[in-house]
């Protein structure tokens, strides 16, 4: 029995010049995975432009018609924006009037307000993104502070939920972000049997960092980046503040202030955070013990991974394993 189409949650993508090609194609996909117990669809997704025409993506050498044009933003539950290439939210910080003025009512009356990459950029424009925190891609980290000086971005974590605003960062984060939004509208069955639908991880928690490129430092001590990319491939192994700073070629006393500075937490804070992280990945994706699993989080012992996984989410890693691995 197929679920009223009154109870669907609508989702109106506004496609514009240069949109991303995968960012425009992962909703429709991750959204329409979801699906009620009677198999009804829980979303609808809709696509809309800024007048009447064609969109041409970054690249692909193929066109986008919309299906409507801005009007559905009027009425949808949530409006998501998909990464654009090359526009002027990207080279000159502006955005149409109109888009700017669908976007600002469309939050004004309530409707939840989704970017994927650098979407983030014609939110930005559309002045939604004031003051707020908000993800995007690592690769445009210096451009969107220039041009949006007014946002605090973020570019080391997978996505930002800031209640009725929700950003992320690049390409396949934006999967993270749809599958976090049904795991919040419908709870963890129905988001993990969207993900089993898309073949891909049920969850990757917001705050995991980005897979950023890292290059080689060309003068030491230009940061801590290194250093982190460093420690979260030895996740396993015992690294400590020395190690770190070492890595770094930078005394313990400057490169705790160094990384104090870049990512809010002390050393030894981002790496529990980034060893539970990892710890919950494991439970979700794999049947190895709570035993294996603390040890290759760098964790020790299943003592101390429930002891950790207690105080960051409240649940003992067999109830976490229960909720997140449901047939």
């Amino acid at each position: 029995m197929r679920k009223n189409r009154a109870m669907v949650h609508s989702v109106a993508m506004l496609a514009l010049d240069g949109v991303v090609g995968f960012d425009l194609g992962v909703p429709p996909q991750v959204f329409g995975a979801a699906r009620d117990a009677g198999n009804g669809f829980l979303y609808s997704v809709t696509t809309c432009g800024d007048g009447p025409g064609p969109v041409r993506p970054e690249r692909g050498g193929f066109l986008v018609v919309p299906d409507h044009d801005l009007s559905p933003l009027a009425t949808a539950d949530t409006v998501l924006v998909p990464g654009v290439s090359g526009g002027t939210t990207m080279t000159d910080g502006k955005v149409s009037p109109a888009v700017t003025e669908a976007l600002r009512a469309a939050h004004a009356r309530g409707a939840r307000i989704i970017s994927i990459c650098t979407g983030a950029s014609v939110l930005a424009a559309a002045g939604l993104l004031d003051g707020r925190t908000a993800a995007s891609h690592w690769a445009w980290a210096k451009r969107l502070t220039r041009l949006y000086p007014q946002v605090h971005w973020d570019f080391d974590v997978l996505f930002v939920d800031d209640g009725d605003v929700l950003t992320s960062a690049g390409v396949a984060a934006g999967v993270d972000l749809c599958l976090h939004v049904i795991r919040q509208d419908h709870g963890s069955l129905v988001a993990n049997q969207a993900a089993r639908r898309c073949v891909v991880a049920p969850w990757r928690d917001g705050g995991q960092a980005q897979y950023i490129e890292q290059p080689v430092p060309a003068v030491a001590g230009s940061g801590t980046e290194p250093a982190r990319a460093w420690a979260l491939s030895r996740l396993a192994e015992q690294v400590s503040l020395e190690d770190l700073a070492g890595h770094a070629r930078m005394s313990v006393r400057t490169f705790t202030r160094r990384f104090r500075d870049e990512t809010g937490l002390s050393p030894l804070q981002w790496l529990l955070q980034q060893r539970v992280a990892h710890a919950r990945l494991l439970l979700e994706s794999t049947d190895l013990s709570v035993d294996v699993v603390a040890r290759r989080a760098g964790l020790g012992s299943a003592t101390a991974l429930r002891q950790h996984l207690r105080a960051t989410i409240g649940v003992a890693p067999s109830a976490y394993r229960r909720a997140f691995r449901q047939t």
